[in-house]
């Protein structure tokens, strides 16, 4: 198996940031779908600014363009960064030719643009 790519939400706009909250990153469930992802480790990259981050994700409200950072990834980026926000996970040998990840690119207000299916 290798840890392959599974999604990407492009361009992500962070609209909150909570230092205090026990940890992980909100995204709209919408986006969530959109992706195909749920609450599952993310990797986190900040245009603006270079910072990398690890978290998990969890939902947040459907349709609010909902985009947080909470605890220490709150550390990472400031409420109106761009992020691009992956998951990855293990694909098979033989899974790996028709693997195709999804990309999802954002426009403002955190709305979806386009849908991108690579292969």
């Amino acid at each position: 198996k290798r840890i392959m790519l599974l999604a990407k939400l492009h361009r992500v706009v962070v609209t909150e940031a909570d230092l205090h909250y026990e940890g992980s990153c909100g995204i709209d469930e919408d986006l969530m779908d959109a992706a195909d992802i749920g609450n599952m480790k993310d990797l986190g990259y900040n245009i603006n600014n270079g910072e990398r981050f690890s978290t998990y994700i969890i939902k947040a409200k459907r349709g609010s363009g909902i985009i947080s950072l909470n605890g220490a990834a709150a550390r990472k980026a400031h409420v109106g960064d761009h992020l691009i926000i992956c998951t990855y996970g293990q694909v098979s040998a033989n899974e790996i030719t028709k693997h195709a990840p999804k990309i999802v690119l954002l426009a403002e207000g955190n709305t979806i643009k386009e849908i991108k299916v690579v292969n």
